[in-house]
């Protein structure tokens, strides 16, 4: 596997395990009993923090891209073990129905 696939490979599970993890450890006002600021949502966070979000998502991202390549590698999971409707019919097959 090619070092810009890994890269590519990597961004999209940071992208990925960022927005997943975004609603992860936030509070509103009401749920930490601050004030609310006038014309502010009352779903706006109080405590977000996108350093910590990016810092999960690091290591989520690494530890998945890890893992993906490791499967590309040594080939624990294959097309053949996920294909839930089974190989397609050859033409022969097909023409005999």
């Amino acid at each position: 596997m090619q070092l810009t696939s890994i890269i590519a490979i990597y961004l999209l599970f940071w992208v990925m395990s960022a927005f997943v993890l975004l609603p992860f450890g936030l509070k509103t006002a009401d749920e930490a009993g601050v004030e609310k600021v006038r014309g502010q949502a009352d779903s706006a966070p109080v405590n977000f923090r996108p350093g910590r979000v990016a810092l999960r998502a690091t290591v989520l991202s690494a530890f998945l891209c890890a893992l993906f390549i490791a499967n590309f590698n040594y080939g624990w999971v294959t097309v053949e073990d996920i294909n839930i409707f089974g190989t397609p019919p050859t033409i022969e097959e097909a023409r005999q129905r």
